[in-house]
């Protein structure tokens, strides 16, 4: 099967909706326009994200928007089950049956006024987990054109061995970046290198921004030195480290900020320099590579 085309930046929105910036539907529409302008196509949810609100928040500005459906790429999520007021859920649990899988897809499908998904992907691996309800579910959907993909997110290797001994996995969304690299030495890179499995990274800044510790402190000094050489910002820089990964990694960037979402377009023209690529992983590690 051949793959879909993703942009190799994707837009998260996660932080879109209630669980972040709370953007009314003209701040939504504005932003996915100023998303394609940049070359971004791709728009990355999941059916929990804002308390199973967002979806449908997205899909309500992306009908008046006027974009047309095969400009972008819309993926979503399924299975945790959340405890909110949407959900009358005693406990968070996962859930993997096969009528539970096209229920959640047609909802998605509903709340994002879409008739199909570009990239299904299970949320995270549960424990009860069977490969053949899960794909018994997607080769329904597939086969009803209501999923073009499908992949995993937070699978390890083995896990994602299990779901691909019966139907086709695609894609893989991990987290990974500069201050989170556990990927490149866990095997989980290296399986998806091996088997062609798409690696999208969330959270691909990483704590860069968000904390203050010594690896930070080292990450922002060695990005300070950079900076000049490649005239660049210092989240381009850090876009750049990951993009250079040989699996071709695709960052789901969460910022909703307008100048952000284009400098990190422009990240993809920096390539960074064997010996400074290791600078800034030697940074983080806070020790030479052995």
């Amino acid at each position: 099967m051949k793959k879909n085309t993703y942009s190799r930046i994707i837009a998260g929105t996660m932080t879109w909706g209630s669980w972040g910036k709370q953007l009314d539907k003209k701040g939504m529409e504005t932003l996915m326009h100023h998303c394609l302008e940049q070359g971004i196509t791709t728009f990355d949810h999941a059916d929990i994200y804002g308390g199973y609100t967002t979806e449908e928040d997205f899909g309500a500005a992306f009908e008046q928007s006027g974009i047309q459906r095969e400009d972008i790429e819309l993926i979503t999520k399924c299975g945790i089950q959340y405890i909110c007021d949407k959900r009358p859920n005693k406990v968070k649990h996962y859930n993997y049956g096969k009528d539970y899988i096209i229920w959640s897809v047609e909802e998605s499908l509903k709340n994002l006024k879409t008739d199909y998904l570009d990239l299904l992907l299970l949320h995270r691996p549960s424990p009860l987990m069977h490969p053949h309800e899960v794909a018994e579910a997607i080769s329904s959907l597939k086969q009803q054109g209501k999923v073009k993909d499908f992949g995993l997110s937070n699978f390890t290797p083995s896990q994602t061995n299990l779901i691909a001994s019966e139907t086709s996995v695609n894609v893989n969304q991990i987290e990974f970046s500069i201050t989170a690299f556990d990927a490149m030495h866990n095997g989980s890179l290296d399986h998806m290198l091996l088997k062609g499995i798409t690696p999208m990274a969330w959270s691909p800044l990483g704590s860069v921004f968000r904390e203050e510790n010594d690896q930070t402190s080292r990450v922002h000094q060695q990005l300070f030195d950079l900076m000049p050489k490649y005239e660049a910002t210092a989240d381009q820089l850090l876009l750049a480290w990951t993009l250079r990964h040989p699996a071709t990694i695709h960052p789901v960037i969460g910022t909703t900020n307008k100048e952000r979402i284009a400098n990190s377009v422009k990240a993809m023209d920096i390539e960074l320099d064997l010996e400074d690529w290791f600078l800034l992983l030697v940074a983080s590690q806070g020790h030479k590579v052995p």
